[in-house]
């Protein structure tokens, strides 16, 4: 009952004391307060002019009046009473301890104002997903994850570091629980990582009002890269030909597990370890060499282009040109060569130089320009490459028109005239006109028009077209007027008159009987000489055996060759030796026949003559006669006249004398005779003819003796 009565006692004595002096009031009121989870908490109180009952309040619970506050083993209050100081002790502070506190004088109906105990939790030391190793690929973006777990308060801060230096990049995420608690926070640090962050040392720190120098957590990187290739050549510079070596070097992890070669982009086959080598050629220069290298995370290539020094190529023709009469025409071409080549310009079949470099113009051209140009290069220094390529200039004119050669027509026959066109542009059509009428193609009447190409055509300009106008059944008039061939283009008209020739019939019967005659005539000659030729092999058949012979001296007096030959016969000598004349005009006649003497004295009254002639061969299968002979007296026959000596018919009369050559079945006659010792009485077969001389050779005797 006592302890019920105290606080009535303390609130009269209040009242008596407020009705006296002073009333009660708050020196000290408590405030908010932040408190590290595990440390003391100390709200302050302190309250003047009143000596009654002070409490606390939690959340509006009271703690109760007594100082040591039974039931809150952690809780006491502290201050001397009388002096009005009634302060609130926790230890260790709690996170139930979070809450809203009032110092209260229950007495004298006073409240303070509420104190807000905050209690701040440490962040523990967060981690870092992966770690404490991380293996990254270099050249491939990555993240790395820092998570802090617990109740820390308040949330903490995730920071990156790197050599004591503060990475940016990163991005916060926090993950809410239940009832609004906060659960674990996490920072991700986005980067690219290459390879000189092999090694590298990341730490991640957790930071917050709990704990300001925060708690660290380091890991390292271990970067897997592809491989870093550099590539080499010796020589850089070097003559098209030789040999050059390329060198494929590459550091990489893990190791490297193969080389690839390719030039141009084109793979080099078979190439597959890191050295290469080749000859050099132009196309080095324009197509580099690459070496690829390869491990387990990716590859890597590099490339260089040689300076290969080589002769001009060709790389443009000059294209064929086409420009009217009066314009500008130019022509290009390209040559590649290392050093650059030097072109020059000049037209087919001369040697002037029109110009230099890769483009040639020709102001204002007309037909005279036209023509093919040559694009010339000269070669390199080794000697090697250049050339020269042409393209053709047509000067575009208007139609030249020239009437060709057409023969002579027979009246009412067929007839054909002709005109060559050259124009360029190739001319729309080619026009036959006449007095009453005209035609380009197909026929018309008696007339017919065929357009067909030239052979060929003029230089620098387009081929010629030749057109034919076909006439059947020619006219009178047909010969006297004129036919007109023109033609035209774009740039103008050309053309030219033909002209139809007349032929007669009567010429040309005149012509066929002659051509008809001739043959007759020499038909006959050769049927002639046939038969001369073969009556003379009959006759000379016919001869015996000789048994004397008469020698004819070489004398060119009759009457002294007379007298020598008596001489030498009546000498009674052997026979003399063959002689071999060289006369090739022999004339035998009567009253210019040498004679011999008449061994019989008369009885037979004979003169004989023993003649051997030697026909050589001519040249072309003639026969060759000796130089004219002196036997004869000057106005002799030409002709060898055996008739008035052989009493026969004479052989075939192609024996000339001055021919020099004879064209004769006989490839001999006689050139030779023999002198005989004595004359006989002569030996006559019956039928023989008086005077059965002039035995001639054939081809199985190469001489023949007659005997008188």
């Amino acid at each position: 009952t006592l302890r019920m009565l105290l606080p009535a006692l303390l609130v009269l004595l209040f009242c008596f004391r407020g009705r006296a002096g002073t009333s009660p009031h708050f020196l000290q009121q408590p405030e908010d307060l932040v408190v590290l989870l595990g440390e003391e908490a100390q709200l302050p109180c302190a309250l003047g002019a009143y000596w009654g009952l002070v409490q606390w309040t939690k959340d509006g619970l009271a703690l109760g009046g007594e100082r040591d506050l039974p039931g809150w083993s952690r809780y006491w209050i502290s201050g001397n009473a009388a002096s009005g100081h009634h302060d609130l002790h926790i230890r260790p502070v709690e996170l139930e301890d979070e809450a809203s506190y009032e110092c209260q004088a229950t007495q004298a109906g006073l409240r303070s104002r509420p104190a807000q105990l905050h209690i701040l939790v440490p962040p523990e030391a967060p981690q870092v997903l992966g770690g404490p190793s991380v293996s990254l690929v270099a050249g491939v973006p990555a993240n790395l994850t820092c998570r802090s777990h617990g109740d820390a308060r308040p949330t903490p801060e995730l920071l990156w570091f790197r050599d004591g230096v503060q990475l940016d990049g990163t991005t916060f995420y926090q993950t809410m629980l239940k009832e609004g608690t906060t659960g674990s926070t996490e920072s991700t640090l986005s980067f690219m990582p290459s390879r000189r962050d092999d090694g590298a040392t990341l730490v991640c720190r957790a930071q917050s009002q709990a704990l300001p120098v925060g708690r660290d957590t380091a890991i390292t990187l271990s970067l897997q890269y592809p491989p870093e290739v550099t590539l080499s050549a010796e020589p850089q510079t070097v003559q098209e030909g030789e040999t050059v070596t390329f060198l494929c070097q590459a550091t990489a992890q893990p190791p490297v597990t193969g080389y690839r070669w390719a030039k141009g982009g084109s793979p080099v086959l078979g190439a597959r370890a890191p050295m290469l080598e080749v000859l050099a050629d132009a196309s080095f220069l324009t197509e580099p060499v690459s070496c690829e290298v390869s491990n387990a995370v990716g590859s890597a290539n590099r490339s260089t282009a040689l300076d290969v020094l080589f002769g001009p190529i060709l790389q443009a023709k000059p294209e064929p040109v086409s420009v009217d009469v009066g314009g500008d025409a130019s022509f290009s071409c390209a040559w590649r060569g290392n050093p650059p080549p030097r072109v020059t310009w000049t037209r087919r079949g001369g040697s002037q130089v029109l110009g230099s470099g890769p483009t040639l113009r020709l102001p204002s051209v007309g037909p005279e320009d036209a023509g093919d140009y040559v694009c010339r290069a000269e070669p390199g220094l080794s000697g090697l490459g250049g050339g020269a390529a042409e393209a053709r200039l047509t000067v575009n004119v208007p139609p030249v028109v020239t009437a060709l050669h057409s023969a002579p027509a027979f009246l009412s026959g067929p007839a054909r005239l002709q005109c060559l066109v050259f124009a360029s542009p190739a001319p729309e059509a080619v026009v036959w006109s006449w007095d009453e009428g005209f035609l380009a193609a197909g026929s018309q009447g008696r007339f017919l028009v065929e357009t067909f190409p030239a052979p060929e055509g003029r230089g620098g300009q387009s081929p010629g077209l030749i057109s034919v106008l076909h006439i059947s059944g020619t006219q009178e008039s047909d010969f006297s007027r004129g036919f007109n061939c023109s033609a035209r283009n774009r740039l103008g008209e050309g053309g030219t008159r033909v002209s139809l020739g007349r032929r007669d019939l009567l010429p040309t019967v005149r012509i066929v009987a002659g051509v008809a005659a001739a043959a007759t005539t020499l038909l006959m000659v050769i049927t002639g000489v046939a038969l001369c030729c073969w009556r003379y092999g009959k006759a000379s058949g016919s001869f015996s055996e000789p048994k004397n012979m008469v020698r004819i001296p070489g004398s060119s007096d009759g009457s002294s060759s007379r007298g020598h030959e008596e001489e030498e016969t009546g000498s009674g000598e052997d026979q003399g030796p063959i002689v071999h004349t060289d006369h090739s005009d022999l004339v035998l006649d009567e009253e210019g026949a040498l004679e011999t003497k008449d061994p019989t004295n008369g009885y037979y009254k004979v003169r004989g003559v023993s003649v051997s002639l030697s026909l050589g061969e001519a040249p072309g299968g003639g026969l060759f006669l000796p130089p004219p002979s002196p036997l004869g007296p000057p106005g002799t026959p030409t002709f060898y006249d055996f008739n008035p000596h052989l009493g026969m018919v004479p052989p075939c009369r192609l024996y000339r004398a001055r021919a020099g050559y004879l064209t004769t079945p006989h490839p001999r006659a006689f050139t030779s005779y023999i002198k005989p010792t004595s004359f006989g009485p002569p030996d006559l077969a019956p039928g023989t003819p008086p005077f059965p001389y002039a035995a001639f050779p054939t081809p199985s005797h190469p001489r023949h003796q007659t005997h008188v």
